[in-house]
């Protein structure tokens, strides 16, 4: 089975239409990459960082993984690929803003919400989405009689925030925070409506980001 054909159509409008214009700023990209925004982003197919904030190449930083989800900060030798890219963000690149993004209609979420039911199966998924928790938690706690669409867009609010909380177990992330050197921001888009909500770090409350 060879590589689907779209995709092969897709990269000759590529380079007929996007690279060929930027040529050159392409081949300085050889020089290294100086992007100012590290996304954390969930890798849903619906989801992509870059269209929905119109980004050409080398202006963003993007994570992605099931429900756009960070562990807490655990330097042993286990493979944290989440871990590593946030490191290498910071570090080496020195964004200035980190943005987790979660969503509507998420599955990640709705596993987490749903895994005590012992519907979630797999060798990897039902270990990750339990970092999501406390935003299960949350729902519990918070709507307990609530309609299911109700509960899985509080637990894609709450488990941005889960994401947010565990960004700031990272002594490289808590010192640049501290220092107002780096800004931690969460954004949930609607799937359906093309719309994002920004969360207001004081009130805790996503807002509608006007078109």
């Amino acid at each position: 089975m060879g590589i689907p054909q779209k995709l092969v159509d897709g990269y000759r409008t590529f380079r007929q239409e996007q690279y060929a214009p930027l040529a050159e700023k392409y081949l300085r990209f050889a020089e290294g990459q100086n992007p100012d925004t590290l996304i954390i982003a969930c890798a849903d197919s619906r989801v992509d960082p870059s269209v929905i904030f119109a980004a050409g190449p080398g202006e963003l930083f993007v994570l992605r993984n099931v429900a756009a989800l960070v562990p807490p900060y655990m330097p042993d030798q286990g493979l944290h690929g989440v871990s590593a890219g946030l490191e290498f963000a910071v570090t080496a690149l020195n964004v200035s803003h980190i943005i987790v993004m979660g969503h509507g209609l998420c599955g990640g979420v709705n596993a987490c919400l749903h895994a005590p039911s012992g519907n979630v199966t797999g060798d990897f998924i039902p270990s990750w989405v339990e970092l999501a928790a406390p935003a299960r938690e949350a729902v519990e706690r918070e709507l307990p009689n609530g309609s299911d669409e109700a509960r899985q867009r509080l637990g894609e609010y709450r488990t941005i925030e889960v994401s947010l909380k565990n960004l700031m177990t990272f002594p490289i992330v808590r010192d640049r925070v501290e220092a107002s050197k780096l800004s931690l921001h969460g954004l949930w888009y609607s799937v359906y409506e093309g719309s994002l909500k920004l969360r207001d770090p004081e009130t805790g409350k996503f807002e509608q980001i006007s078109d």
